[in-house]
């Protein structure tokens, strides 16, 4: 199954969008007043030559500390290299500035694996003169050394440690690093699901690298050994019990499918009705 990429990272930094700020544009938020937040409806726009639709990732209308007038964030996920990217966060920026005619903080966040020197501006000049200098902010992930930002207890930094620069051989002390941001963040349970959801997705421990993991955590001398370990544990068990349910579904369907009616299922399953109703929907 392909992994929707703009979707996760909507989510994320919808949910935790002054952390994003704070974390990658520490000037810009000094000046965002986060107390005028309302996050836009998703706009589609259609490039016609080229005969493709794209959809704006994210929306956020704001304010910027002492003035009355409103501005718009826009922040784009690229997930894929596309030479014409900066053309394309102009036409978003100009389709925009039209539609609401507010002023546009445009920021493009690189998360692809490719370490590439990305452009951050779209230009048009003629040889007797300048017509456009249009800039972006950018955040390119792929360059960041996840060390740096294990200290910072900061749910954005906890899950984008996936998709920063870190070697094979760091993948099990990426993750246990991951889990005791969790820890110390101390998140309410949906919050602490979407960050190790997120993570989980682009950094899977083998067999083998879970059981270095264990074996780390149990010789860790903090405070936060127990907690890890119960992290650990917890999501574990859930896992387990989200491939039994899984299992149960294919099983259910399965009979459906040969003509046993959800009376029958409940009967040979052990299930109730209602549950067999569920699993079929």
């Amino acid at each position: 199954m392909s992994i929707d990429h703009d979707r996760l990272f909507k989510e994320l930094i919808q949910t935790f969008f002054e952390e994003f700020i704070v974390l990658f544009f520490p000037a810009m938020h000094e000046h965002i007043d986060f107390h005028h937040l309302s996050f836009l409806s998703e706009e589609l726009f259609t490039d016609v030559t080229a005969g493709e639709k794209y959809r704006v990732d994210l929306l956020v209308e704001t304010k910027l500390k002492g003035e009355d007038g409103l501005v718009i964030v826009h922040i784009e996920n690229q997930s894929y290299v596309q030479p014409s990217f900066p053309e394309r966060m102009f036409i978003y920026f100009s389709r925009l500035f039209e539609k609401y005619r507010k002023p546009i903080v445009p920021i493009a966040v690189f998360s692809y694996d490719t370490i590439r020197d990305e452009r951050s501006a779209f230009t048009l000049q003629f040889p007797f003169g300048h017509v456009l200098d249009f800039r972006f902010f950018t955040v390119e992930l792929r360059k960041q050394n996840w060390r740096n930002y294990v200290r910072n207890d900061n749910p954005i930094a906890a899950a984008l440690l996936s998709k920063m620069g870190y070697t094979e051989s760091e993948r099990v002390e990426l993750k246990k690093q991951f889990l005791r941001m969790l820890v110390r963040l101390e998140l309410d349970e949906a919050k602490q699901r979407l960050l190790f959801g997120f993570f989980e997705t682009y950094v899977k421990l083998s067999d083998e690298e879970e059981r270095r993991l264990r074996s780390e955590v149990n010789e860790m001398e903090t405070k936060e050994k127990d907690k890890v370990m119960e992290l650990i544990i917890s999501y574990e068990q859930k896992a387990l019990e989200k491939g039994r349910e899984e299992g149960m579904k294919r099983l259910v369907q399965t009979m459906a499918k040969k003509g046993m009616s959800v009376k029958d299922i409940a009967n040979v399953t052990d299930l109730s009705e209602e549950e067999v109703e569920r699993l079929l929907e």
